[in-house]
């Protein structure tokens, strides 16, 4: 009887050892798992850990609409132990969720563990920067299209000072991006700036931010956006046409064929809110631009529509579809910012 009693305890003991020894890697979780973050670091301290997914909303809008949820959730999806960052002028130097409780978007995406959400201080974020003296120096109440040429200059700061990967906010990713320094071809020869990804202080987006300034003109659309990404990867590569579904290496950036992000050119876009025989697989691509900015119809996604839109979101942003999307009676327009070019 007492050898079993014994036999028992050392069971009961080992089983405890192995419980504590769980506990405490649990424990050790809390200083290097990405949820912990959210109440630990600031913005510089989380996009200096690792390689960040970075979104920019510099409007005053608080509720993302839910195109720009479909677009955070899936890149959390896409991106597990990565942290996903959006940057919000509207927010202030408080992280905290709103109190009123009708921003549903805003605590949709508070709640995935490695999401995170943090003001825009543009002052701040350019400084050291070449755009720091053009910033300190332009009277932003008569700058025409500011909202976009903030978020393109924005972009720019982020993405040299911590590295990572940008993209807009009407971009659906659907697979893991392979590369580290890339830019985007949406046609042949012309980039655009929607997605883009450097490791920290890549000497490209130097160039880009003096250019930025040198040949700033704000009244010219995509003039400081992808007009100057095409126009400085032309000074860095001798640009060619794809071939078929191969992508362009150039010193050590890579110039992804149109078909990674941008498999339904800007000319088609309404050819997402159709309804397809079959959907495509889009097997070729790493993520999808909507152009929302072509919609300016407000075109939504409608819950029981089955349009191609609609599937995306059912399948790579399934928070969204289910807390967000209506149905036909119930559809409304959201106003969208810069970040949906």
């Amino acid at each position: 009887m007492l050898k079993e009693l014994q036999l028992s305890l050392s069971v009961f003991l080992l089983l405890a050892c192995g419980f504590l020894y769980q506990l405490i890697l649990k424990s050790s979780c809390l200083f290097s798992c990405l949820p912990t973050y959210k109440s630990q670091q600031g913005p510089e301290a989380l996009l200096s850990h690792q390689r960040s997914i970075v979104f920019l909303e510099t409007s005053e809008i608080m509720e993302p609409p839910p195109l720009v949820s479909c677009a955070v959730e899936s890149a959390a999806r896409i991106y597990p132990e990565q942290p996903v960052v959006f940057f919000m002028k509207a927010l202030n130097n408080s992280t905290q969720l709103p109190t009123n409780t009708t921003y549903r978007a805003f605590s949709l995406l508070s709640a995935i563990d490695n999401v995170f959400l943090f003001p825009l201080d543009m002052k701040r974020l350019f400084e050291d920067t070449p755009l720091f003296s053009w910033y300190t120096q332009i009277n932003t109440s008569t700058e025409r299209n500011w909202l976009h040429v903030s978020s393109d200059a924005s972009r720019l700061a982020i993405i040299w000072k911590y590295g990572g990967i940008y993209m807009d906010t009407d971009v659906i990713s659907i697979r893991p991006i392979p590369e580290e320094n890339f830019l985007a071809a949406q046609a042949s020869q012309h980039s655009s700036n929607g997605v883009f990804g450097f490791l920290p202080r890549h000497p490209f987006l130097w160039a880009c931010m003096e250019n930025f300034v040198e040949h700033y003109n704000s009244d010219i659309w995509g003039n400081q956006g992808p007009d100057l990404m095409t126009r400085m990867l032309r000074v860095w590569c001798k640009l060619r046409d794809f071939q078929e579904v191969s992508d362009l290496r150039c010193l050590n950036l890579s110039f992804l064929h149109p078909q990674r992000f941008y498999p339904i050119s800007y000319p088609e876009w309404r050819r997402y809110y159709a309804v397809w025989d079959t959907d495509p697989s889009f097997k070729d691509s790493y993520a999808l631009h909507l152009w929302n900015y072509m919609n300016q119809e407000g075109r939504v996604v409608v819950r029981g529509s089955n349009t191609l839109v609609e599937n995306l979101y059912r399948k790579h942003c399934p928070r969204t579809y289910r807390n967000l999307i209506q149905g036909p009676e119930e559809s409304v327009t959201g106003d969208l910012g810069p970040g949906n070019k």
